[in-house]
């Protein structure tokens, strides 16, 4: 390997060395040489910092090193490789060193309709101006479309573009069609245990979490769902993000269900937004329905067959309809799973959570319609499109299924303009406010829609 192309494992990132040796076949010492070092913490305000993920000090712990001393390990970003206090971080500056692409980058050859049109005007004039934006969006509304005009022109104009999410499978669900829409232009797919190795390009998709690998790398940076765990609760990944921007550099953020914190920026006008409250269908969006299902957690495992929501799956299955069911939690989705084996024993359908080393494949087969139903937990509840199917959420009252979750649920239903309807099931033992919540801001959004004049139908 030359010397500039063992360099470009490194431009725009901030690494440990062994991360490097595991990356870099030949010419390491040379990059090694090159690069610029940083201790892996730094002390501010009194305080140790992780330089890594930007934790404080309750977040590390002391152990004997090789080094001689004890030292300080960060615990917030261990899965990333154990950083030290006697740890070096090597970086090289973005060069934006790529290949000239071919123009139009952008193949995709769709129309978007009238306010996917005036998003993607909104997003190109922010990147351009290195602002900050939110882009509110109801699922389904076409996200992802809205953005291809920004990248072109970010890319056209030897940018460096990175799309992130908090979710694994919305990397996997976003890749493919990027790839697809900008067929000339080498794009990188970066998550934990990622099947290709790191290449530089000039579009990457990744999770939040890679972004902890990244400094000062990028021009234009999008975060999908914000909202979504662990990019919610985890202010290491906010951080990542601050830091794998560069200085001058534009933002975007993208989410069907915006936290009360952002809600209240763009309420004040200290965030510029942009609203999309229809799909670009033009189809109002389904409004779920609240079911009584009694003590489901008892009558799903012990009379199966008889339980609320198990009559209903077998209405929706002599009817041909495919559908997901989202259940509270692992264990009890496969305590379900084996009951339902015994009453639908001819029927295809399998579980997926975020344990499931097969999750990919299951997901694929549900999309493909190899099987009629899925059973899962809230991993499914974003970033994953089927073409015509319906939702019901057992034990819609557990903490676990919050607002925005219940909101992301629904929002698998009725993506596809061929398919714009379908039910949405909450089956229940005591209403909850989130799912009021949930119902009444979909109800919002509809008549926000057809105030508008988005909805056609």
């Amino acid at each position: 390997m030359k010397k500039e192309g063992a360099q470009a494992y490194l431009y725009g990132r901030e690494l440990l060395k062994e991360e490097l040796e595991r990356e870099i076949e030949s010419g390491l010492e040379e990059v090694l040489q090159a690069a610029h070092t940083q201790k892996g913490f730094q002390s501010r305000n009194g305080s140790l910092q992780c330089v890594r993920c930007g934790s404080r000090r309750e977040d590390h712990y002391p152990v004997p090193c090789s080094c001689g001393k004890d030292c300080r390990y960060c615990l917030r970003c261990l899965q990333m490789g154990r950083i030290k206090t006697c740890s070096l971080l090597y970086h090289l500056p973005e060069s934006n060193h790529f290949p000239s692409v071919e123009r139009p980058v952008l193949k995709w050859e769709g129309t978007l309709s009238e306010q996917q049109a005036m998003a993607s005007r909104d997003i190109v004039d922010t990147m351009e101006t290195n602002g900050t934006r939110l882009v509110w969006a109801v699922a389904g509304a076409g996200k992802t479309e809205m953005l291809f005009e920004g990248i072109a022109h970010s890319l056209e104009n030897g940018k460096r573009v990175a799309v992130a999410s908090p979710r694994i499978d919305v990397c996997l669900e976003l890749a493919p069609r990027l790839q697809t829409a900008f067929k000339g232009v080498d794009v990188a797919v970066l998550y934990g245990e990622m099947e290709e190795a790191y290449r530089y390009t000039p579009l990457v998709v990744a999770t939040t979490h890679q972004l902890l690998r990244f400094k000062e790398a990028f021009d234009v940076l999008i975060i999908d769902e914000i909202d979504a765990f662990p990019f919610d609760t985890e202010p290491e990944l906010h951080f990542a993000v601050e830091k794998a921007r560069k200085r001058q550099s534009a933002l975007i953020y993208l989410t069907a269900t915006p936290d009360r914190h952002l809600r209240k920026l763009v309420k004040r006008k200290r965030l510029d937004a942009t609203i999309l409250p229809a799909r670009y269908h033009g189809h109002p969006l389904p409004v779920p329905k609240m079911i009584w299902a009694g003590d489901w957690r008892k009558t799903m495992v012990k009379n199966t067959e008889q339980a609320v929501p198990v009559r209903h799956m077998a209405r929706l299955l002599s009817s041909g309809r495919r559908f997901l069911v989202f259940v509270p939690n692992i264990d009890w989705m496969k305590q379900v799973e084996q009951a339902l084996r015994d009453v639908f024993p001819d029927n295809r359908f399998d579980s997926v959570s975020s344990l499931d080393p097969m999750r990919k494949q299951k997901v694929t087969a549900m999309r493909e319609e190899k099987i009629e139903f899925l059973l899962t937990t809230t991993i499914l509840e974003r970033g994953v499109t089927f073409r015509d199917i319906d939702v019901l959420v057992v034990g819609a009252e557990d903490r676990i299924f919050t607002e925005s979750a219940l909101v992301q649920i629904s929002g698998r239903v009725g993506r596809h303009p061929a398919h714009p309807s379908g039910e949405i099931l909450f089956f229940h033992y005591g209403k909850s406010l989130a799912m009021k919540k949930a119902v009444k801001q979909i109800n919002t959004m509809n008549r926000l829609a057809k105030k508008r004049g988005l909805i056609h139908s």
